[in-house]
């Protein structure tokens, strides 16, 4: 016997039909209360998102990702590539903290702070509705007079130059202001690549926020599939009230009276009523176009409204559980590590090794020797005047041949190291060597290495 498919069942992305072609989805305007506060959030982030590689704390960008230099600048704080462990720690205290958010909110980040979501609803939506005006029904206007061809072409165009603009925001992150400058003010001839390749991520823009847009979110996104992990009956999220709302319909007792206007505002074009989806982005369009419908019919506000599962059915509202608990006890004690390891890291991080194709050389008849290649990065806001020591053995002396001691604040000293030692000193083929490097009297670092001999 054949199974009657429920009417809220689909096995397939709202924005796919039967056949596998797209559903273009083109969602009203919302307005309303959470419109209004999800604009100022939004706005508020574009602008960080705009000015934070320009801000400088203690002379360093709040917020720079130098890839090519693997210098790293996160709130003022320079993370180099040495500071490999940092960064570990960081992606696990993001990861965990993304895990207790999800858990808790839901998939508050992607309606509200995730960039996509930012540019797609906060920008390019608003200038479509300023050329095409405000859909109704989901349906797009029809291109049948000359002047809404021209419109459309405009808004392409308008699509293009923020596109550039975006191109602009994002590789600031990476590059900073300055390089950045250089680009734009170098002809093109003279940096062909730093062009093509910010011409070729401002077309992938283009295409994204012009064409494939919400895709990004129902279909490649990874985040959206965790919901069906990380949430629970706990998790507060955009919900419809079931008890009060069904049985739907305008002759029902349910307060819903089916009016799909809240399928018209989502921009991922799904149906809340028919529950928790991996499309919703909890960005509350539906929440503000039900409260406009149930204000009109004289009936209580947010019929769907942020809550949980628990929420409708008891009444009471609670976030506290064992898994909380777990998330926030893991996320508390990475932050204290991550503090901890920040406070305590070193001033200066130095790797010395010895000179391809080197082994010794006899400087007289009791002294030999080795040649190193050294670098230190000075970690510190402060330039710093090096001593270089020779702790064990003690019979011997360190040079550095360019005789440069002085490194500058965030910099780099490269040089060649000369370790002379006495041939009573020498242990064997290979002597193990200590050095260290103070500024004044205060120690900053001991490294230890060989030294090599001739065999006895």
């Amino acid at each position: 016997m054949e199974l009657e498919t429920p009417r809220t069942f689909r096995d397939r992305p709202i924005n796919i039909n039967e056949s596998g072609q797209r559903n273009w989805i083109y969602a009203k305007q919302p307005k309303g209360k959470w419109y209004t506060r999800r604009t100022i959030v939004g706005w508020f982030l574009i602008a960080f998102l705009v000015i934070a590689p320009f801000i400088k704390i203690n002379g360093n960008p709040l917020m720079l990702f130098d890839i090519a230099n693997r210098k790293f600048s996160i709130f003022g704080q320079i993370i180099w590539a040495q500071d490999s462990y940092l960064l570990a720690i960081i992606m696990a205290v993001t990861v965990v903290f993304i895990v207790l958010f999800t858990a808790i909110y839901g998939r508050l980040w992607c309606g509200w702070a995730c960039p996509q979501t930012l540019f797609l609803e906060m920008i390019y939506r608003r200038v479509e509705y300023l050329f095409e005006g405000n859909y109704r029904n989901g349906q797009k206007p029809k291109v049948g007079s000359p002047k809404m061809i021209l419109l459309r072409i405009l808004k392409h165009i308008v699509f293009l130059i923020i596109s550039i603009l975006i191109t602009h925001v994002f590789i600031n992150w990476f590059i900073g202001p300055e390089r950045l400058y250089e680009i734009i003010t170098t002809p093109i001839s003279e940096n062909l690549l730093g062009f093509t390749f910010m011409a070729g991520i401002s077309l992938f823009y283009y295409w994204i926020y012009a064409f494939f847009r919400e895709q990004v979110c129902t279909m490649i996104c990874p985040y959206g599939r965790l919901q069906g992990v990380l949430l629970d009956s706990r998790s507060i999220a955009v919900i419809y009230d079931y008890k009060r709302g069904e049985p739907r319909g305008p002759k029902n007792s349910g307060d819903c009276i089916d009016c799909n206007q809240c399928i018209t505002v989502c921009p991922t074009g799904i149906d809340i009523k028919n529950g928790s989806q991996l499309e919703c982005i909890n960005c509350t369009a539906c929440i503000d176009e039900c409260n406009i419908v149930m204000k009109k019919l004289k009936r209580p506000a947010n019929l769907i409204r942020f809550d949980s599962v628990q929420g409708i059915e008891s009444g009471q509202r609670s976030i506290l559980n064992a898994r909380t608990y777990a998330y926030s006890a893991v996320l508390a004690i990475l932050i204290i590590i991550l503090s901890v390891t920040i406070l305590n890291r070193k001033p200066i991080v130095t790797t010395i090794i010895r000179v391809s194709g080197s082994i010794y050389q006899q400087v007289d008849s009791v002294t030999y020797s080795n040649l190193y290649m050294i670098k230190i990065i000075n970690k510190m806001q402060s330039d710093k005047i090096l001593n270089f020591k020779l702790l064990n053995p003690t019979s011997g002396s360190i040079q550095l041949v360019t005789g440069q001691t002085t490194i500058k604040k965030q910099g780099t000293l490269e040089s060649v190291l000369v370790v002379n030692l006495n041939k009573k000193s020498l242990t064997g083929k290979s002597t193990p060597v200590e050095l260290a490097i103070y500024e004044g009297e205060t120690l900053l670092e001991r490294y230890s290495t060989n030294f090599l001999g001739p065999v006895n």
